[in-house]
């Protein structure tokens, strides 16, 4: 597992243990550097890993790629290519790679279909992270046509859930808004503001929703694997990649989805939308047939996702302002 400790590596972690897969190898990123080329080698040839899920990547909104688009191309791609090369040097018999909707076009037909990709322009805002995530689907690709592996790549929708970065600098929309609602509610401010214009349509999975998903696909027989990764003259002609898309197949606009997190976490303050920031790719609805049709729908409303995601952050932190007041009254020492 690569990336364990993230929002969508843990709810993996979570969703493997809970099936009864106790003889996970984990590393943190102290103990490997996947942008490393000689760590991740040493890694692979000392412990064999059968079956791998790439979940590590560096992430974060618009404002994070707006701000570092460098670094997410650079490091993704060093650790893409990293982990992906390896794993086909050490056999590893399935690997599945963690994209992101935003590899498509940002203006396509609705809902977006897998061979979509390539199809027109990505988004602007977070360009050079897209790019990064289709070469690394283009390396499952390739890897597979050249080497035989059996490298799957799949495109989940936006995640939310337990363990989510609500960092307003670098997080995405959804916990950016439940910790913006839920300072705001605390402070009794009277408005909160929001970036653009609350009109794109966003689509919103549970992080252990999707974890599920791709347990689900790691585990198919081979004869429905092998399907998914097809690499025939005509696969490709066509330009069908090895990808299957993680989503619910709904979505909802900003301002909807900002009113619905107002009213779970009591604020009732005006919504202010600043129009002079950006709005990103204006609907992202992924078409998921090709995963229903191998028998796996999505399990947890958004609503009751979203209360449990409020829940979780104000849990959090309080436990984060019961440590501060713990070091202040000096109960826990300082490291």
């Amino acid at each position: 597992m690569a990336g364990h400790t993230g929002l969508a590596g843990s709810a993996l972690v979570r969703a493997l243990r809970e099936s009864g897969f106790q003889n996970l190898i984990l590393r943190s990123h102290g103990e490997l550097e996947l942008t490393n080329q000689e760590a991740v080698a040493q890694f692979f040839a000392q412990e064999r890993p059968q079956y791998v899920f790439l979940a590590a990547a560096k992430v974060g909104g618009i404002l994070a790629n707006k701000t570092c688009p460098a670094d997410f191309i650079e490091q993704n791609l060093a650790i893409q290519s990293n982990v992906i090369l390896q794993a086909q040097r050490a056999g590893v018999k399935r690997l599945l790679f963690l994209g992101s909707s935003c590899i498509y076009p940002r203006v396509c037909p609705q809902p977006i279909r897998e061979e979509y990709l390539l199809t027109g322009p990505l988004e602007p805002t977070n360009r050079p992270y897209a790019v990064a995530k289709i070469a690394g689907i283009e390396m499952c690709w390739a890897y597979n046509r050249q080497y035989g592996t059996r490298f799957l790549a799949v495109m989940p929708t936006n995640l939310y859930g337990k363990g989510d970065n609500y960092d307003l600098e670098t997080s995405h929309v959804l916990p950016a808004l439940i910790r913006k609602m839920a300072e705001a509610k605390q402070h009794n401010r009277e408005t909160v503001t929001i970036w653009g214009t609350g009109e794109p349509r966003r689509e919103f999975m549970l992080s252990d929703d999707m974890a599920d998903a791709c347990l689900f696909l790691m585990r198919l027989e081979d004869d429905q694997f092998d399907s998914l990764i097809s690499y025939s003259n005509s696969s490709i002609k066509e330009g069908r990649a090895p990808i299957v898309n993680i989503g619910c197949g709904s979505d909802i606009t900003i301002r909807e989805l900002a009113e619905t997190i107002a009213q779970i976490v009591g604020f009732s303050g005006k919504l202010i939308f600043d129009t002079t920031k950006p709005d990103g790719t204006p609907r992202k609805l992924l078409d998921v047939s090709r995963l229903k049709a191998l028998g796996w729908e999505r399990a947890t409303p958004l609503r009751i996702g979203l209360e449990q995601a409020c829940r979780d952050y104000q849990h959090d932190a309080c436990e984060e302002l019961a440590q501060v007041d713990s070091y202040e009254r000096g109960l826990v020492r300082r490291t």
